[in-house]
């Protein structure tokens, strides 16, 4: 019996979400589903234990060669180095570093939120655990210190953005592992983009002061000498963004691939915690933990999606999705705009890496076959990466029901009203989605570092 490919699709995604919709985490849904389909598409025809076995063992050959490649190794190093900066201490050093530097800049809070959000969110490379983070220490700060709740919770939710494109970013490793890219230009194409958003970021504070001062009052701070100033940005910035700006630098140079620069910043920030003799092992083994637990969840979530993807190509799903899509007499541009929009949906409620899961195995076979936009493949590739890696965060701002929302709702004084949290993050959010915007219509903020000085395709 022959099912057609848009009952197949139905069938597998509506398991899924009946899956997660019970409870289960989305590993263990898309594993779930994953044995089952394979048993139905490649058991063969044999009884049914015969069928589960030889599903299993295709599923299990497909999924373990896309969990034992070299590529992912980043995935925990980055997630390694970024424990470490926290649990030893040293990013907390850097944040009151800038603290006390901005002295009486108008609307520093917003301002060393940002800077120290970004910080924070780029280190960990979790948006989440940044907004927790950050909420939990700044928001009270600064309504005690009397600014409006958009000067506070906005630049919060905007340093999100910030995460996902700044490298050391895992979750761009990520996706360039599930999508086949080039991790080390994916990793490179988001330091410009991920600097102008910076830009405007600080520009919306700047002019939002300048039309209400009253949203974030001057308050009197001790002055440091400039002698004072200079040892802070000695001893406790140069420091810390120098592991980063060297990890950086090693895989935009050639010398380390991006998983031998990962352990190199895992390396030199173990060397920082002993220089500052702030190495306990007690945080050495909190921060393993806290780096395996994520690193799992990650390589359960590649292990599903190489399998799905087979599935999906086995069955003939996914060949009748994409001539299906591109049947319909659209452009580009709405293709990619239908695209962008399906990703803000999703994150109304689920995480980024269920996400990608979803939809890498479609998106991705779309823009290397049906989307030109009059870019080479390997450059048209890396640049919707980087747009796929905005649209993910922009959508878990998006109301009413992007998850970080409910998490600066968890971390907000409380009578803080879910209102006043959409009204802070959507100037934010509309920053983002202005860079997206340039993305399209200037692809070489994303694509002219990664390919500077070589041809893209040879």
């Amino acid at each position: 019996m022959i099912i057609e490919w848009y009952w197949t699709i139905a069938l597998l995604f509506g398991a899924i979400i009946a899956l997660m919709s019970a409870g289960l985490p989305v590993g263990v849904a898309f594993l779930g589903v994953n044995i089952a389909a394979a048993t139905a598409f490649m058991g063969g025809s044999g009884g049914l234990f015969e069928r589960l076995a030889l599903g299993v063992t295709q599923l299990l050959s497909n999924g373990m060669a896309s969990i034992t490649i070299f590529a992912i190794i980043p995935v925990p190093m980055f997630l390694l180095m970024g424990e470490f900066f926290f649990h030893f201490g040293l990013a907390d050093r850097m944040f009151n570093a800038v603290d006390r530097l901005t002295g009486r800049l108008p609307a520093r809070l917003s301002y060393v939120t940002v800077a120290g959000g970004t910080a924070f969110a780029t280190l960990s490379g979790s948006s989440m655990g940044a907004t927790a983070l950050m909420g939990t220490l700044m928001v009270p700060e600064m309504t005690k210190r009397g600014y409006k709740s958009h000067m506070s919770i906005g630049p919060i939710l905007g340093t999100g953005g910030l995460a996902m494109i700044i490298p050391p970013s895992a979750l761009a490793v990520l996706l360039g592992t599930l999508a086949q890219l080039d991790i080390g230009k994916l990793l490179i194409a988001g330091i410009v983009p991920g600097l102008v958003l910076a830009v405007m970021y600080v520009v919306l504070i700047y002019i939002r002061t300048r039309i209400d001062p009253g949203a974030a009052p001057a308050y009197d701070v001790p002055i440091i000498s400039r002698t004072a100033k200079l040892r802070l940005i000695v001893t406790d910035i140069v420091p810390m963004m120098g592991v980063v700006v060297l990890v950086i630098l090693m895989i935009m140079t050639g010398w380390a691939t991006p998983s031998e620069s990962a352990a190199f910043g895992c390396f030199f920030v173990l060397l920082l915690a002993f220089a500052y003799r702030s190495f306990k092992w007690r945080a050495f083994w909190k921060a393993a933990e806290g780096a395996a637990r994520v690193t799992v969840i990650a390589f359960l979530i590649i292990f599903g999606s190489a399998t799905f993807s087979q599935i999906l190509a086995f069955s003939g799903a996914s060949a009748g999705l994409i001539a299906w899509a591109t049947g319909f007499p659209v452009s580009e541009l709405t293709m990619l705009l239908i695209m962008f929009g399906v990703l803000l949906v999703l994150g109304c409620f689920m995480d980024q890496l269920s996400m990608m899961l979803l939809t890498v195995p479609v998106f991705f076979p779309l823009v290397k076959t049906e989307l030109s936009f009059g870019l080479p493949e390997e450059v048209r590739l890396i640049w919707f990466g980087v747009i796929m890696l905005l649209a993910l965060e922009i959508s878990l701002t998006t109301p009413p029901f992007g998850l970080l929302l409910f998490v600066m709702k968890g971390v907000s004084p409380p009578g803080t009203s879910m209102a006043e949290i959409y009204r802070a993050g959507l100037p934010f959010m509309g920053c983002a989605v202005l860079l997206v915007v340039l993305l399209i219509i200037f692809p070489k903020i994303a694509s002219w570092l990664p390919f500077l000085g070589t041809v893209p395709g040879g």
